[in-house]
């Protein structure tokens, strides 16, 4: 079985009609990108979670799928009126044959080395390393499997800097990478918070995975520092959030609050020229700086004074 990929690249102006207009037709799904994705005129697009911009590239390619019987002429047409175009958009179309969509998908996964002795490795793919720390982990639920500049910077700061036997705070944990790397590194006790219960899932799904010692890992939505001492409440020795700018600057105060004097910070899913911004509203409490950067990104560490 085949099926037929019809792509149009149009202005902003018209991507929400051509989208809705193709759906109507018949088409199986819709996706759209930037048209000049990969070219100098590349236009990259950021939201905040609470800032949603609505903006959309200039010129967007809109890729829809129609069984391989679909009347293509027919379509365009309609196309057209809809957008009440004079003349008919370019478009072209490509044929998509049928495939082993799991491989397909695995083949995009391999494993990736944080450090000479830290690798996250795809469940289906045997360790590079069999010696190392292997982090099992797919491609799920919930932010983090490792591929992103952020979560790789997180983990090199967390296999530099994590000392046997501390407790470790993961703030906004997603797949629950950084709390299981912090377990592996050597930390007595991680709590990994989020507030998307299927964060939480997926993060005790990956826990088990990891055969962590559930006692010793621990991932809640809601923040109580007892959970990592059952018998008194207490600060950690470390925290790391990898979220966005924006809410690692209102979360400013749980998290000094959360880390004891002279404890660790790491903070990342800043933008290089957030980082600023981020280091103002922290530097009242921590000794804070860029430790490191990655593709735009930076990773912002410091010492709670």
């Amino acid at each position: 079985m085949s099926w037929v990929s019809l792509t149009v690249e149009i202005n902003a102006a018209h991507v929400e009609i051509l989208s809705d207009k193709l759906f109507e037709l018949g088409a199986l799904s819709v996706d759209i990108q930037d048209a000049s994705a990969g070219t100098e005129q590349e236009q990259p697009l950021f939201d905040e979670p609470g800032e949603l911009t609505g903006e959309i590239w200039e010129q967007a390619a809109v890729t829809a799928l129609f069984e391989q019987n679909a009347d293509i002429p027919l379509i365009m047409q309609k196309v057209t009126q809809a957008l009440r175009l004079t003349t008919e958009p370019e478009y072209r179309l490509a044929r998509l044959e049928e495939q082993d969509w799991v491989r397909l998908t695995q083949a995009q996964f391999e494993p990736i080395k944080i450090s000479s002795r830290l690798w996250i490795v795809p469940s289906w793919h045997p360790p590079p390393d069999p010696t190392a720390i292997n982090l099992i982990l797919d491609p799920g639920r919930a932010f983090g499997t490792g591929s992103h500049p952020t979560t790789q910077l997180c983990l090199s700061w967390l296999d530099s800097n994590i000392q046997s036997g501390e407790t470790v705070l993961d703030y906004g944990c997603g797949s629950g990478i950084l709390a299981i790397a912090a377990l592996k590194l050597g930390a007595r006790n991680v709590l990994g918070i989020d507030i998307d219960a299927n964060a939480i899932a997926a993060s005790r799904d990956n826990a088990v995975l990891n055969r962590c010692e559930p006692e010793r890992i621990l991932f809640s939505t809601t923040l109580d520092l007892s959970q990592t001492n059952k018998k008194e409440q207490r600060q950690v020795d470390k925290v790391v959030a990898n979220i966005l700018a924006n809410p690692i600057i209102m979360l400013a105060p749980i998290l000094m609050n959360a880390l004891r004097k002279g404890g660790s910070l790491a903070l990342s899913g800043i933008l290089e020229e957030q980082a600023n911004q981020v280091i103002d509203t922290y530097r009242q409490w921590f000794e804070i700086n860029i430790a490191s950067k990655k593709e735009g990104w930076v990773l912002l560490a410091g010492i709670k004074k």
